[in-house]
């Protein structure tokens, strides 16, 4: 079986713009790619999910999410980083979602498309219900990065986070995972 290590978006490979929708926007965070293109040297396949719920709100389009994924997928490819695949919450928080994380369903299919073994795997992000994400599919770890929103989780919620690894960024995650794996 497969393992994979699933990544927020916005906040956790990239810096966070409220509803970023424009693809010249994308800031990769300083040392992604060569963290990244670590846990694949691993086998670990990459998968990104996320929340766009400035789709469902109307602020853009799905096919504006998608031309910053591209950007992003093109930003990271230059060091040797490639995703599996991404896959997109649209819906506001108030709408009906089969995927918006916390749901664990993107983590399913996942395992599914892909043969994973999601207790091998981990969960990355910037946001408590990145971890419950990861949480209720039952991967082995989930992994706060304090870049974004997770600094500010941290100090804010410590019992609610308290199950997860909390580091400083990526490159702290990948040396992390490799040392867990």
């Amino acid at each position: 079986m497969n393992r994979a290590v699933f990544l927020d978006r916005d906040g956790t490979l990239i810096v966070e713009k409220n509803y970023l929708h424009r693809p010249e926007e994308v800031e990769i965070f300083p040392g992604a790619g060569a963290a990244l293109k670590r846990l694949l040297k691993a086998d670990f396949k990459l998968i990104i999910v996320t929340n766009q719920s400035g789709i469902g709100r109307g602020y853009y389009t799905l096919a504006e999410a998608e031309r910053v994924n591209e950007r992003v997928r093109a930003e990271l490819a230059r060091d040797g980083v490639r995703f599996e695949k991404i896959y997109i919450a649209p819906e506001a928080p108030d709408q009906p979602s089969r995927g918006r994380k916390p749901s664990p369903q993107f983590l399913f299919d996942a395992r599914d498309e892909f043969a994973l073994n999601l207790a091998g795997s981990f969960m990355v992000g910037d946001k408590l219900i990145d971890l419950e994400c990861g949480w209720n599919a039952g991967v082995q770890k989930s992994i706060l990065v304090r870049t974004g929103y997770g600094a500010k989780e941290a100090q804010e919620k410590p019992e609610q986070i308290q199950k997860a690894v909390v580091v400083n960024n990526l490159g702290e995650t990948a040396e992390w995972i490799l040392k867990h794996k």
